[in-house]
């Protein structure tokens, strides 16, 4: 075993499983039914380890392809939302089949962004997660592809199950891919490539090494797994991006083998507001501050007042989240604003006590507050 890995495999007890649709079809398509099978088989292993599991799974699509014939993955919304109504119940159903063989129940939980953007909701789906895994259910989670087109558009699951391993609080994140593992340049393009076992920390060098999409049939690529291990080390979640063809792959992870690429997580986590706010809700606007103010906020940890803002961008209201860009457009901060576009329009650059005289009323001193602000690592 591994001496960084082995810190943390002994305590390892809740899992979520990603599974790329590289790894549960074939290139046609089709479901690939023994990969499903292999998967299966090990996650019911690992539940009698005793260890708690949610498997987040991509194929809706993949599988709608395969029923309906096509030949490639369709291009418009429409009909990738066609072949996710038909191929959901497709794949819920073998996967249902598969587990019942080993004892195991399972429950179907179709997510949105907006169900991770909207407080309630995010509590909502937090609360039915652990009431699943208190009763020894699976949860099997995937995007609502079906409905949601930004969803489709936009999304992908790599995000997706970061998301739920912060939601969850996970030990562990695992990536099925068709890939082994992170390498420092494209494999498919470099020969040389080399794949790295262990990433202490997610440096704008590795980021820049990070390819763009994927295979034909899935959404993600090496880019989208580098931001979920960004939302995933963030919670104090391990990571592990490994190559879901293996048929012993998520065995191998689990007893500490060094195989894939492992993600060390951070020792001082977000606390869960800090996540949501960070990764889980939707950006509604930008506000741009001086010098002055982005040191205020990254070495001094203190609220965004007007007098440090200089411009802003996007049209949102009062209690929705924001992001923070310094003067060289980079953005330092998330963060949940006391006043509506409009209102920090009229107030940008002036003090705090110029307020009320401007807008005719003051119910906040600071734009941002301080306990509704993240700062994102530089």
């Amino acid at each position: 075993m591994d001496n960084k890995r082995a810190e943390y495999i002994d305590s390892i007890n809740r899992i979520v499983i990603k599974v790329g649709t590289s790894t549960l079809t074939h290139e046609n398509g089709r479901l690939n039914i023994s990969s499903i099978e292999s998967i299966v088989r090990q996650i019911a292993d690992l539940i009698n380890r005793g260890k708690e599991v949610i498997l987040v799974t991509s194929g809706a699509i993949g599988a709608g392809i395969g029923r309906l014939g096509l030949k490639t993955k369709p291009k418009t919304i429409p009909e990738k939302q066609a072949a996710a109504a038909v191929g959901q119940g497709i794949l819920m159903h073998i996967y249902e089949k598969l587990f019942a063989e080993y004892g195991q129940i399972v429950a179907q939980v179709l997510l949105t962004r907006e169900d991770m953007s909207h407080r309630i909701r995010f509590l909502n789906a937090r609360n039915t997660l652990f009431a699943l895994l208190d009763n020894n259910v699976i949860p099997i989670i995937n995007e609502n592809d079906a409905i949601v087109t930004e969803e489709i558009k936009f999304g992908d699951n790599d995000t997706l199950s970061a998301c739920v391993a912060s939601l969850v609080e996970a030990d562990l994140l695992i990536l099925l891919s068709d890939i082994d593992g992170f390498y420092d340049s494209d494999p498919h393009i470099n020969p040389n490539a080399k794949l790295i076992s262990w990433i202490d920390k997610i440096t704008p060098e590795i980021e820049a090494a990070a390819g763009g999409a994927g295979s034909h049939l899935g959404t993600g690529g090496m880019a989208t797994k580098i931001k979920a291990a960004k939302i995933a080390v963030s919670a104090g979640t391990s990571m592990v991006i490994a190559n879901g063809s293996n048929p012993k792959i998520i065995t191998d992870i689990i007893t500490g083998k060094n195989i894939g690429t492992w993600f060390k997580p951070k020792e001082k986590p977000l606390h869960a507001r800090q996540r949501w706010i960070a990764y889980s809700t939707k950006i509604k606007g930008k506000i741009y501050v001086d010098d002055g103010a982005e040191k205020a906020i990254i070495v001094n940890k203190k609220s965004l007042l007007p007098s440090g803002i200089t411009k802003i961008s996007g049209k949102f209201s009062e209690g929705q989240v924001v992001s923070i860009l310094n003067s060289k457009d980079k953005e330092i901060a998330k963060g949940i604003v006391n006043y509506s576009s409009n209102e920090i329009e009229q107030i940008k650059g002036l003090n705090s006590s110029q307020i009320e005289n401007i807008l005719g009323h003051k119910n906040y001193d600071e734009v941002i507050h301080k306990d509704n602000m993240v700062i994102l690592s530089l």
